[in-house]
């Protein structure tokens, strides 16, 4: 594997940067409005309802309280074009679940540093904001899946590459990645095998920014990146000049789980799983993540507490 001299990506930036590159361009297919009249609604779930534990005391009677990371960037959670409002497919998402329990939605844009320290204060009554499943996350928090995670392989339109889908597809390509990701684990381990194989190396680059690397893929000075799948579906779709490859497990080799969280033992996780296999189950959910041109990443049913990554 040889690597360029790096820097990690500045992701918390990514909500504003993909904004100010021309949130024009990508309306056609995501509605950014504030207003979000395509939000879909549900009615109250008897089975949800009734799985919240006697007495459970909401931190806001009548609503339920969601902290979500608006910087992950479109189609997973943004501001709207006023810069105020937060949308995305995790906040219809919670719009949902907070219909099928028969409250409102108290929506509260946090950091990502920030969400478990105020869950396990009980600033939140759970977290919805692409939070993956991880076995040293579930000592701490309880969770309720509804999403799989993916990370999406993308290179310019008309590069020629062809589809990847296994290790030996990325044999002597350059390819984007942020450091200290996982999918710049996954990565290094299909090169490993690669060398193993007697294949070409990879070569990793990392750049200070992503409007820097996506620059050097439309240039051709890079082959291929490697991010979470939703957001360069966004930037395909408001740049429409780089295309999907393949797509990647979060878990690789196994799948990745992305779900609320909730504290631990607050017995609130088997109410959010039951109101999720019932958007699941009537197809609501489903079409929630269309919107967002995330459908593919529906789970076949929710569960609480899946397994999870292992730590590496």
């Amino acid at each position: 594997m040889r690597f360029r001299p790096f820097t990690r990506l500045a992701g918390a930036g990514l909500a504003l940067l993909v904004l100010a590159n021309g949130p024009a361009a990508a309306q056609s297919d995501f509605d950014l409005s504030p207003e979000q009249p395509g939000r879909p609604h549900h009615e109250r779930v008897a089975a949800a309802v009734d799985a919240v534990p006697e007495g459970f005391a909401f931190v806001r009677p009548g609503y339920l309280t969601v902290a979500v990371n608006p910087s992950g960037g479109p189609p997973i959670a943004t501001y709207a074009t006023d810069a105020a409002t937060v949308i995305g497919a995790d906040p219809d998402y919670a719009s949902l679940v907070a219909d099928s329990l028969g409250l409102k939605l108290d929506l509260v844009p946090v950091a990502w540093a920030d969400w478990p320290l105020g869950l396990t204060s009980g600033k939140y009554d759970a977290v919805i904001s692409n939070v993956g499943v991880t076995e040293e996350r579930k000592l701490k928090f309880d969770f309720s899946s509804y999403r799989q995670g993916l990370h999406g392989i993308f290179a310019r339109k008309g590069s020629g590459i062809g589809r990847i889908a296994e290790p030996k597809d990325i044999a002597g390509l350059r390819i984007i990645v942020g450091a200290g990701t996982n999918q710049e684990h996954i990565l290094l381990e299909w090169d490993r095998r690669n060398l193993a194989a007697g294949l070409k190396p990879a070569e990793l680059q990392y750049f200070d920014n992503e409007a820097t690397g996506l620059v050097a893929l439309r240039s051709g000075r890079a082959d291929a990146i490697v991010q979470p799948n939703g957001q360069l579906i966004f930037i395909a779709a408001r740049d429409g000049n780089i295309e999907r490859l393949g797509t990647l497990s979060a878990g690789w080799p196994e799948r990745s789980d992305v779900a609320i969280a909730t504290r631990k033992g607050s017995g609130l996780a088997d109410a959010l799983t039951a109101a999720t296999n019932a958007l699941i189950k009537d197809g609501s959910l489903q079409r929630a993540l269309d919107r967002w041109q995330l459908g593919e990443e529906i789970l076949p049913r929710s569960q609480t507490n899946p397994p999870g990554l292992p730590k590496f």
